[in-house]
């Protein structure tokens, strides 16, 4: 039996108690989200659905959100599917993850964010949603200009939407030429409300912080230092990571960033050249440190996006790849107080300022000529409120 689910998110904040038929989706709802939270847990995935959910807070939403079927025999239809999405660029007629839905009413966006164009073929489970939707978006998380033309079929659906949205900057001119479609480069975002230290400040009784891809010398240099001196390292350790509920590991995430002292970022598969083709990319990890108001290390990437993004004094202390002076660099960081107050009210402010999802959500809605809403504007106002707090506490701490 398929659990489908509909979420209307405009009016509440407790998102795992949300259920409804789609005859019950609001009827003042003018977006609507086909979004993958409750079949996709891989950790890497919960940034986009932060952005799913965070929209929320500002917009008038329904969210549809399928639950994964087990069946045996759909698992081979599955494959099937997939196979011949790849091979063709068209989906089977009837969805083997998940029941199809009609929609009952018509909205004025209807907006996708995929991972990989893999996941394009999920849209065949919605009857006539191009037809519901007066305009329809797609944000393409991730697509290096190496494997375009690889994923030339799976990239035909997107013929179907007004614009794309991509995070990879230097893929966008191929894809454009494939689909014949408007696309734009989109930088990740954050929900700086929720990454923000202020007004509680909580106490950074963590040393370093490293979530993710790092580099081995640094990570045994960090090591030792943990194991020889009152220091603590917190690094992940473990591979191919599942969660069992996105929101709860973005609340643990964001309670660990803003408890940190130093958090390790990189340019995102630094140390994956055969997948990136050397492709420098601005990637969600800088952006997480900044919001938690972290003094963030390491290498960013040295393109546009990061430049425009990251303008800021001391946004990331390079580092070197095979650094080994960790203890160094952190001992003279930590006898420059002031400088580090500085960066930490930097990287907050700026992520207040210009990161915070709301302002991705409007870049989408000016592109295609959509007014904004009440609660974008009362967002704005909001973060433009902790901003002066982030401020304020900063120069009573000079």
């Amino acid at each position: 039996m398929f659990n489908n689910q509909v979420q209307n998110c405009a009016t509440t904040q407790n998102l795992t108690n949300i259920s409804k038929d789609l005859s019950m989706s609001s009827p003042v709802s003018r977006v609507l989200v086909l979004s993958m939270s409750n079949f996709e847990f891989r950790v890497g995935r919960t940034t986009l659905f932060e952005f799913e959910y965070a929209v929320n807070d500002f917009e008038d939403v329904d969210i549809l959100a399928p639950s994964y079927s087990q069946n045996k025999l759909n698992k081979l239809a599955r494959n099937i599917s997939r196979f011949s999405f790849a091979k063709t660029g068209k989906a089977l007629p009837i969805s083997p993850t998940f029941n199809q839905f009609s929609l009952d009413k018509e909205y004025d966006l209807f907006l996708f964010i995929c991972q990989y164009p893999k996941e394009l073929r999920y849209l065949n489970s919605i009857k006539d949603w191009r037809k519901k939707c007066r305009k329809a978006v797609c944000w393409l998380d991730e697509i290096w200009s190496k494997d375009v033309t690889k994923f030339k079929p799976q990239l035909t659906a997107l013929k179907d939407f007004d614009h794309v949205f991509m995070n990879l900057s230097s893929s966008i001119e191929k894809v454009a030429e494939i689909i014949q479609k408007p696309c734009s480069y989109m930088p990740p975002g954050i929900d700086a409300i929720k990454f923000c230290p202020y007004p509680l400040q909580p106490q950074r009784s963590i040393d370093v912080c490293s979530i993710g891809r790092r580099p081995k010398l640094l990570h045994e240099s960090l090591l030792n230092l943990a194991e020889q001196n009152n220091f603590f390292y917190m690094y992940d350790t473990m591979r191919e990571l599942f969660v069992r509920d996105y929101n709860e590991h973005r609340n643990l995430y964001r309670n660990i960033v803003k408890r940190s002292r130093y958090f390790i970022a990189y340019k995102p598969k630094f140390d994956l050249l055969n997948q990136t083709g050397g492709q420098e990319e601005l990637n969600i990890r800088f952006f997480e440190g900044a919001a938690g108001g972290a003094v963030m290390l390491g290498i960013p990437p040295n393109c546009q996006a990061f430049h425009q993004n990251f303008d800021w004094s001391d946004a990331v202390i390079p580092l070197a790849e095979d650094s080994t002076n960790i203890a160094e660099i952190i001992s003279q960081l930590d006898s420059q107080p002031e400088r580090l107050n500085k960066i930490r009210t930097d990287n907050v402010v700026n992520s207040l300022l210009r990161h915070d999802w709301v302002y991705r959500w409007e870049k989408i809605l000016d592109t295609i000529g959509i007014h904004p809403s009440k609660g974008m504007l009362q967002r704005k106002d909001k973060l433009k409120e902790l901003a002066a707090i982030a401020t304020k506490n900063s120069n009573m701490s000079e």
